[in-house]
């Protein structure tokens, strides 16, 4: 795993989630176009870069380490957060109303929390 690059994660998804929270509470929805929704898109896409960076690196080191992990776990969790992002991505553009956001936002709060769950299994914490 590259050292930096779960915080780096944590960090950008957790300020994409303060952006959702600020449309779930200004009552906006997502749409694409709009100033709002640019401001969190952004990010989003880096994020999205990141997981996969984070997705193929720790599977070309899973298959190089002298560790023992539980290797369906371990990819389980690298791929989770690939998939949740662009899904709540689509349903949070797809719902016209303020939960649009809000979906968003629990997909983006869940990426700390399964890079957090991704790091422990790496560092040998069952």
């Amino acid at each position: 795993m590259i050292a930096v690059l779960p915080t780096v994660l944590t960090v950008i998804a957790l300020l994409i989630a303060a952006g959702a929270l600020a449309m779930v509470i200004a009552d906006r929805p997502l749409a694409l176009g709009s100033t709002p929704t640019t401001a969190i898109g952004v990010p989003l896409v880096l994020l999205e870069i990141g997981l996969v960076v984070q997705a193929v690196v720790g599977l070309v080191r899973m298959s190089g380490a002298d560790r023992e992990i539980d290797e369906l776990t371990f990819v389980g969790y690298l791929f989770g957060p690939v998939v949740v992002v662009p899904v709540a991505v689509v349903w949070a553009l797809a719902e016209r109303t303020r939960f649009g956001p809000g979906v968003l936002l629990v997909g983006c709060l869940s990426v700390p929390a399964m890079i957090l769950r991704l790091t422990q299994i790496w560092a040998g914490h069952a």
